[in-house]
């Protein structure tokens, strides 16, 4: 491990997020306990549990099966402990690695498995919790949707060590804390996995309802619908136009709508979305023709399929404020 502690970095900001395809150098990372450095010659993938047989791959094997590519949005969670507080981690790749649907089949899945538990290579302690190794599980009627990858490339180039070399998983649409990077075993299972990262951390609150009375807890598995804009930048002048407002929207199963306000959320106008490719993000815009002089707040809010939206504050997908000045000029 090295370095063998929490390892984090953000290279790109909302107003950065130029290029449609990120490159691997641009995007954030995330080690809670470090970053593992692997022998590629030592290295192995399990997989075992709930299969009718147990077996190990090496990478040169993982490489030989057939190779898929998927172009997907990549966001981070956040703050375990804070999901009320948004991050703006984001970028969009083209990932390339092995279907996993397909490696499970072949050591065939069991009736009684309904959850694949992934572990990672990193271990040691995170915000006062151990963990020895990093896991996180996933339910199995996601691979239904046959996109969750084996993924040993980003943009064409191997992973390096930051983003999981030599084999993370890939799971589009769920948070980035799901794909579980540096993997060295996957179990299928009956339950949900037991480590801090399943039980105390990324669980989000669910209020009490007629049948929960106590509440409870819900993972963090889907992207909730997000957007930001990227243009223009915070702080910008703005002449009287016209301006082209113009920013980045995604969602687990895509973004069915985009809104803009240019006056801080007192009035929303619809915003022209692009299309969808693969899992990618979705970049939308709205001609904007600027009255009078003084300070303007610009804000997006993005729908998803299933009808949720971004919510004015307090979530980690909460609405983007972007503050301009109108020069009249």
């Amino acid at each position: 491990m090295e370095p063998h502690r929490m390892f984090r970095q953000v290279p790109l900001a909302p107003h950065q997020l130029i290029q449609d395809i990120t490159p691997q150098s641009d995007l954030f990372v995330l080690a809670h306990m470090g970053v593992p450095r692997i022998d590629i010659d030592d290295w192995t993938l399990t997989v075992g549990g709930l299969v009718n047989e147990s077996m190990t791959f090496t990478y040169d094997r993982i490489r030989q099966l057939p190779k898929r590519e998927i172009q997907a949005f990549h966001q981070c969670a956040g703050y375990p402990k804070n999901p009320q507080l948004p991050t703006r981690r984001i970028g969009n790749m083209v990932w390339g690695g092995a279907d996993l649907k397909t490696l499970l089949e072949s050591v065939g899945i069991l009736p009684a498995a309904r959850f694949l538990w992934s572990f990672g290579h990193d271990y040691g302690e995170y915000d006062g919790f151990h963990a020895d190794p990093y896991v996180k599980d996933l339910p199995l009627d996601r691979l239904l949707q046959s996109d969750v990858l084996l993924a040993y490339e980003i943009n064409g180039e191997p992973l390096d060590a930051l983003h999981g070399y030599p084999l993370r998983l890939l799971i589009p649409g769920f948070y980035g804390t799901n794909s579980v990077k540096w993997l060295s075993r996957l179990e299928l299972a009956d339950r949900r996995a037991e480590g801090p990262f399943t039980t105390l951390l990324y669980n989000d609150p669910v209020a009490p309802s007629p049948g929960h009375p106590a509440g409870g807890t819900r993972p963090v598995w889907h992207v909730a619908p997000e957007s930001v804009i990227v243009s223009p930048a915070p702080n910008a002048k703005i002449g009287r136009g016209p301006v082209e407002i113009w920013g980045r929207a995604w969602a687990d199963g895509g973004v069915a709508s985009v809104e803009v306000s240019m006056d801080g959320g007192r009035s929303w106008y619809a915003a022209e979305l692009g299309k969808q490719i693969d899992r990618s993000w979705q970049t939308f815009s709205l001609a904007w023709h600027p009255q009078g002089e003084g300070n303007a707040v610009l804000m997006s809010r993005a729908a998803d399929k299933m009808g949720a939206i971004q919510p004015d504050a307090g979530w980690r997908n909460a609405v983007y404020a972007v503050p301009v000045t109108m020069t009249g000029l």
